[in-house]
């Protein structure tokens, strides 16, 4: 699952080499996924009225195992 999430946020995004997916296991049916990116480029994930990062989110949740949940966050990193 984090390749597949980082193969999407490369296709979206210019700054590839900065952004990192890491992923916790938060319960025996939950799983976690945490997305640090530069500022520059939050918008470009979560789209027009979050559009990109609902649609992400959709592919996350079909994905998952049956009875198992699938959550993402972003994390906005500062630009140096």
């Amino acid at each position: 699952m984090e390749q597949f999430l980082e193969f999407v946020v490369r296709q979206l995004t210019d700054c590839s080499e900065e952004s990192k997916v890491a992923s916790s296991l938060r319960s025996a049916t939950e799983h976690g996924y945490i997305l640090n990116l530069p500022a520059s480029e939050v918008g470009k994930v979560i789209g027009k009225q979050g559009h990109t990062i609902r649609a992400i989110r959709s592919l996350l949740a079909a994905a998952s195992r049956r009875g198992a949940t699938a959550t993402l966050e972003i994390i906005e990193r500062p630009e140096p």
